[in-house]
């Protein structure tokens, strides 16, 4: 038991690590090819830290476990669990890390287009993978057109980022390195190729850290007598959502909020689109309790952000709500 909580432990720190490096050396890409800083957070960080709790489902869907069912029950609480976290505890988190210069009403404030951009699309993309939970699951070709229509849902988004993102460079939102690259430090130059690197670098240890998450899932939730499943909802993504988290805290103690809150978000688009697909066509995807329990929260959590996106900014108080229905959530299931 000691072994698998070390093991969990070390995955953590690992993790941390690794979303230092992706940071830096995201910051120098946005930097180099010229584009806004909603691009480089909505985007290219989301997609980037989002590797984590996008490779746990996957690997535990291709058999992570030797039981069929685990694995199952693994990857759909990886895949509803993450915009869960995200969506509560990240952006509560986020604001705590600035509450004591900002103060209780004080904001953080992204780009409000691209802000409520990233919302809107979540919010639309969630409520369909929701609704194919209730789907039956021998109607295959229907399951199949939930799937396809959160892909088109996804790629919309990508294209609609993009082609804001050179007027809000003209505006003044274009992406800065405050910081030199970290392996410039080695005494290696500061060029695309080197920025590149450093990103694998850190990419690959993101999915190391992630897959080393799966081998102890299911000893800990043996242990503790805890559903796979349930385990898999709160456990992995703390961990996995650990870059997310510790990106955004860094750009918004820098006061660079549309960074901080574009990681977030994007990351929430990434994962209440792409990912919901696969769970609609990889697993049985229905709506058990614990499940409708996340999906409820999560939406809610959306839907307070969305409605409190100001164009002023976010009020801090406002962001600590959230961080109150990630702890009614765990109220709510684990008081079960």
């Amino acid at each position: 038991m000691t072994l698998l909580f070390l093991q969990l432990a070390l995955m953590l720190v690992v993790i941390l690590a690794a979303s230092e490096l992706f940071t830096n050396a995201l910051e120098h890409l946005g930097e180099k090819l010229g584009i806004s800083e909603g691009v480089t957070g909505s985007l290219f960080a989301a997609i980037g830290t989002a590797l984590p709790e996008t490779t746990v489902p996957i690997i535990a869907l291709m058999g992570g476990t030797a039981s069929r069912a685990v694995n199952e029950e693994i990857g759909v609480g990886a895949i509803l669990g993450a915009p869960l976290m995200l969506a509560t505890l990240s952006t509560c988190l986020m604001a705590v890390a600035v509450l004591k210069t900002r103060g209780l009403k004080g904001v953080v404030a992204p780009e409000h287009s691209g802000f409520t951009r990233d919302l809107n699309f979540f919010l639309c993309a969630f409520l369909i993978a929701a609704g194919a939970m209730f789907v039956p699951h021998h109607a295959w070709e229907v399951r199949a057109l939930f799937a396809v229509g959160l892909v088109g849902v996804y790629v919309t988004y990508v294209v609609t980022t993009f082609r804001a993102s050179a007027s809000l460079v003209e505006k003044g939102h274009g992406t800065e390195a405050p910081e030199r690259l970290l392996i410039s430090r080695f005494g290696l130059p500061t060029s695309l190729a080197t920025i590149v690197l450093q990103m694998v670098l850190g990419t690959a240890l993101l999915v190391g850290g992630a897959k080393g998450f799966i081998a102890g899932v299911e000893g800990v939730s043996k242990v503790l007598g805890i559903s796979a499943l349930l385990l898999s909802l709160i456990i992995i993504p703390i961990a996995t959502e650990l870059p997310e988290k510790v990106n955004s805290i860094i750009w918004a103690r820098r006061g660079k909020d549309t960074l901080a809150f574009g990681n977030i978000t994007g990351a929430m688009v990434f994962q209440g689109t792409l990912l919901p697909g696969i769970g609609i066509m990889l697993t049985p995807w229905e709506p058990r309790v614990e499940v409708m329990t996340g999906v409820f929260i999560t939406l809610a959590a959306a839907a307070w952000l969305r409605f409190n996106a100001k164009k002023g900014g976010v009020v801090l108080w406002a962001l600590l709500v959230n961080g109150g229905l990630y702890a009614l959530y765990l109220l709510l299931t684990l008081g079960r």
